[in-house]
């Protein structure tokens, strides 16, 4: 799939975010949206046990296999691109997955400031201007 320039939010190329297990709203390991994403999965996080535990309480399930959709269930460490609106309440609850600054769509920073982003960030960039908004 052509990704149309998407680029990540530090203003370079979005990298892919992971493929095993294979992410993205299109299958395509990267956090690309588009008019179809209407969950807006852009952010490429690196989940924990308790990000799960939450996204779970609050009704999003990313532990259960679901074969039929290709979902083989998370568990903590996998990289997943989760949707701007389900990490920012998790951000809000005190539980946010690590954030892949490199990897996350910059169209999450119509919902997320960059500076929210990395307070959880786990690739930061060697240069601070990189994370100003």
């Amino acid at each position: 799939m052509d990704d149309g320039g998407a680029r990540n939010v530090l203003g370079g190329p979005l990298q892919p975010c992971g493929t095993e297990p294979l992410t993205g709203f299109y299958r395509d390991g990267c956090c690309r949206t588009g008019r179809e994403d209407l969950g807006s999965h852009t952010i490429c996080a690196v989940v924990t046990a308790e990000f799960l535990d939450h996204q779970q309480r609050t009704g999003n399930d990313l532990v259960t296999p679901a074969p039929v959709f290709g979902f083989p269930g998370l568990v903590p460490g996998d990289r997943w691109c989760v949707t701007a609106r389900n990490w920012l309440r998790a951000h809000e609850d005190g539980v946010a997955a690590f954030v892949v600054l490199a990897s996350t769509n910059e169209a999450v920073l119509d919902l997320v400031p960059l500076d929210v982003l990395g307070l959880h960030a786990v690739d930061v960039p060697d240069g601070p201007g990189e994370l100003e908004a």
